[in-house]
C-alpha cells in the first residue's frame, strides 16, 4: 500500500521539518514526523500525484466536503494546515461544504458548523432533500439503522444512491466557481461500510469527469480531488487527527437520530474500533455543550 511504503521515507523528512517555522499563530503545533505526514498526505491526490503534475497550479482556496464526522474533520485540519504553511504565496482560506439531504443524523451538521468555525473556515451548507425518492436508512424513515455485523455481506442499507457522486459534483461546481484548486473529500476504503463511491476507482473516474466537463478542465487546469485518508485505517485516521489537534469531540458520527452515540451502528463501532487501536479515549462520547 502507498501509506505503507510512504512510511518508510516519513522519518527522513522528519528532521528537516523539525526547524520549519509556524506560518500563522492560530495554529496549534504538531510534532515534526506529524508535519511530514501531513505534507506528503495533503499534497497527494486521489491518483497519489504529487504537487505541480498538472500544466499549472493557482493558488486558490481547497473545498472541503465537511460532514462534521472525525474522518472530513480530520480532512479539514489537513488542508488548513496546506494552506497555513503557504501563507507567503498569500493563499486564501477554506470553503467547509456540507450537505442537508434529509439524513436522520442531522446533528453532524451542527456539529460542521462548529468544525468550520473552529477552523476559520467559510461554511457552505447546500439543501438537497433525497428522502423523496429514499433507497436508504439514512433517509428514509420505514427503514431501520441495522447494527454492525462483521459478518454482513454485500453494501448495507446505511449506503444513499450516488451520495458522493452528488457531494462532489457540487464541489466542482462550488470550486470552479470561486476559482478553488482542489477538493477535499474524507472517504476511507480500508475501515469502511463498502459503499462504491469511497473507492479510489470511483474518485479516479470523477477526476476525469473534472477534467473533460469543466472549463478549467479543458483549459489544462482541472481540480484536483484529494482523498488523503483513503489507504488508512481507523487507528491511523485517530493518531494523525490527534497529532494535528482535530477537536473530535466537535464530531459525530452516529448514523442514528438520537441525542447520544448509539454505540452499536456501522459508524459508532467502526469509531470505537479506531480510538481504541490507537489507544485513545474518543473525546466525542462527551456531549461538548456540557448537557
Amino acid at each position: 500500500r502507498t501509506w505503507r511504503s510512504a512510511r518508510l521515507v516519513l522519518g527522513a523528512l522528519a528532521d528537516g521539518e523539525a526547524g520549519r517555522a509556524q506560518s500563522s499563530s492560530t495554529m496549534a503545533p504538531i510534532d515534526p514526523p506529524c508535519m511530514a505526514l501531513t505534507d506528503a498526505l495533503s499534497s497527494r491526490g486521489a491518483l497519489g500525484a504529487e504537487e505541480g503534475s498538472a500544466a499549472t497550479r493557482r493558488d486558490g482556496s481547497s473545498v472541503v466536503i465537511l460532514s462534521g464526522g472525525m474522518d472530513s474533520a480530520v480532512c479539514l485540519a489537513i488542508a488548513k494546515r496546506s494552506i497555513t504553511v503557504s501563507n507567503a504565496r498569500q493563499r486564501p482560506g477554506l470553503i467547509a461544504l456540507s450537505f442537508d439531504y434529509g439524513q436522520r443524523h442531522a446533528l453532524e451538521l451542527d456539529r460542521a458548523a462548529k468544525l468550520a468555525s473552529h477552523y476559520g473556515a467559510e461554511h457552505l451548507l447546500v439543501r438537497l432533500d433525497t428522502r423523496p425518492w429514499g433507497g436508504s436508512a439514512l433517509t428514509d424513515p420505514e427503514l431501520e439503522v441495522p447494527p454492525f455485523s462483521a459478518s454482513r455481506s454485500g453494501i448495507p442499507v446505511t449506503y444513499v444512491p450516488a451520495r458522493n457522486t452528488i457531494f462532489i459534483s457540487v464541489a466542482l461546481g462550488v470550486a470552479e466557481a470561486r476559482g478553488c484548486d482542489d477538493i477535499y473529500i474524507g472517504v476511507n476504503a480500508i475501515d469502511y461500510s463498502g459503499y462504491p463511491d469511497c473507492r479510489s476507482e470511483f474518485l479516479e473516474a470523477f477526476s476525469r469527469v473534472a477534467e473533460l466537463g469543466q472549463k478549467r478542465g479543458i483549459e489544462g487546469d482541472p481540480v484536483r480531488i484529494r482523498a488523503p485518508l483513503i489507504e488508512l485505517t481507523k487507528a491511523e485516521i485517530v493518531s494523525l487527527g490527534t497529532s494535528l489537534k482535530v477537536p473530535f469531540e466537535l464530531t459525530w458520527s452516529c448514523y442514528r437520530g438520537g441525542p447520544k452515540p448509539c454505540g452499536h451502528c456501522d459508524a459508532c463501532v467502526l469509531r470505537a474500533k479506531g480510538f481504541a487501536e490507537a489507544g485513545k479515549t474518543d473525546p466525542g462520547l462527551v456531549d461538548p455543550s456540557g448537557s
